[in-house]
């Protein structure tokens, strides 16, 4: 049985055998005897995401009374949920969103528990995922940023909307007009500020809407 620990955009922890391409946590939230989750969701203010592999250190997966090891589809979606890279195993991803989120929000020298405490109040609210109204309409997003409809989340990419689930992105079907804002503003900021999420593989193989006409 999967353990529960791959993260959805919502922020959500469930068990899927899909495992991601980046790890992440937030503090210690799990039993390593049972390898369960507790109730809280978080520990710590820093939401982290990491690389899976790093100087071949390895880890058992919630075996022990530390960081709970968290995983998501990739990077897009880690930024949803909440999360910033990871300032130890990614120091250069680190880097360069400090420097779009400094220029982003109109920010100088601004350190990680900085970039925390805004992050904490902008992906909460009384305990649960904060939706936002997006501050342009859902096609003029920067890619990378996700939106939420209903049940459904979505990757805004080259201005059209792909659908996300724990396998990959899909085709939507539909306009995604009246959707709100998963990821978090000031994360949004650094986006558009010119930082690239690392995407998964499969928004490559979502056709264009004008796939085969013509």
């Amino acid at each position: 049985m999967p353990l529960q620990n791959r993260v959805t955009p919502t922020g959500e922890i469930i068990a899927t055998p899909h495992r991601g391409m980046f790890t992440g946590n937030r503090g210690i939230i799990h039993d390593p005897a049972t390898k369960t989750l507790l109730k809280k969701r978080w520990s710590s203010p820093a939401w982290i995401t990491c690389v899976c592999e790093f100087k071949g250190w390895r880890r058992p997966v919630m075996g022990r009374r530390s960081w709970t090891e968290l995983f998501f589809l990739d990077e897009a979606t880690a930024f949803a949920a909440g999360h910033r890279p990871c300032f130890f195993c990614r120091r250069d991803d680190a880097n360069r969103f400090r420097s779009c989120w400094e220029t982003g929000n109109g920010a100088k020298n601004i350190r990680a528990p900085e970039i925390d405490a805004v992050l904490h109040g902008e992906r909460l609210e009384r305990g649960k995922k904060r939706l936002h109204p997006p501050p342009v309409p859902v096609a003029q997003l920067p890619d990378g940023a996700m939106v939420q409809r209903g049940a459904e989340s979505f990757l805004v990419l080259q201005g059209r909307a792909l659908r996300w689930s724990m396998a990959g992105y899909s085709r939507a079907e539909e306009a995604i007009d009246n959707a709100l804002l998963l990821t978090p503003p000031s994360t949004v900021h650094a986006l558009n500020a010119g930082y690239r999420p690392v995407l998964h593989p499969s928004v490559q193989c979502v056709p264009s809407p004008l796939a085969g006409e013509g």
